[in-house]
């Protein structure tokens, strides 16, 4: 083969390669964008099949379910992060029939949520009933003592603020128990530990019947006694009063 018929055959050996590899740049290029296109129309359709679940989770129309997200990416969203859907488009009704509407749906929804709350609480307490018979329960805030209702409201039985190392505290509620009086205890400073509400109550002579029979109710004050602003020491025994938190 003469030099130029080898150069001819070379150069064209090296267009058919170049070729080549455009054409199977192009497929993969081609096939990648395709298969981004496929995941992208994947990832949609999931998030709106997820959309579409929450918004019948809260007996609402995909468009009302826009709407909230809509508004929570607003200022709405700045001011009240976190906001449940029922609460921010009650907020922000257009109209007095919107504002209805969430309402109506809002008290069906913290009614079954609490009737749920409430059964598996009732669960709980016949578990450990049965499972730990000598110790007493310590109320949750779903519980039926005080503490289920605001820092301000009374349920008309008394409300007892202790401490721990507290001597005059253990008298006052021996006192209170020998004169059979309901009542609702609450630790200041217990730090969220149960033991230690339920040590103090042993030291302090509280009959585990009453506690497993709501007659006394152990609870961990979170804040509570603070939030009546009475000041003064402990312990302290308080009622409501006409609206009024009054020592007695």
């Amino acid at each position: 083969m003469s030099d130029y018929n080898l150069r001819m055959f070379t150069l064209t050996g090296v267009i058919l390669l170049t070729a080549a590899g455009m054409a199977n740049a192009a497929s993969n290029s081609s096939a990648q964008s395709t298969s981004r296109e496929q995941q992208s129309a994947l990832l949609d359709s999931q998030s709106q099949a997820s959309d579409e679940m929450l918004a019948r989770d809260w007996n609402l129309s995909p468009q009302e379910w826009q709407r909230y997200q809509t508004l929570m990416q607003s200022s709405r969203g700045v001011y009240s992060p976190g906001l449940d859907p029922l609460t921010a488009l009650g907020i922000e009704a257009r109209n007095d029939e919107e504002r209805r509407r969430y309402a109506e749906l809002q008290v069906k929804a913290e009614a079954q949520r609490t009737a749920k709350e409430l059964a598996y609480q009732r669960a709980y307490d016949d578990a450990f009933k049965r499972l730990y018979p000598n110790l007493m329960p310590i109320a949750s805030s779903e519980s039926q003592g005080a503490i289920a209702r605001p820092a301000n409201q009374g349920n008309g039985r008394l409300a007892v603020f202790v401490k721990d190392d507290c001597p005059e505290c253990s008298v006052r509620v021996k006192a209170l128990q020998a004169q059979k009086q309901p009542f609702d205890v609450y630790m200041v400073g217990s730090q969220n530990d149960d033991e230690r509400i339920r040590n103090w109550a042993i030291v302090s002579g509280i009959d585990p019947a009453n506690v497993r029979t709501r007659q006394i109710t152990l609870n961990h004050d979170g804040g509570r006694w603070l939030g009546l602003s009475l000041g003064g020491e402990l312990p302290a025994v308080v009622r409501e009063v006409n609206g009024q938190w009054l020592r007695q």
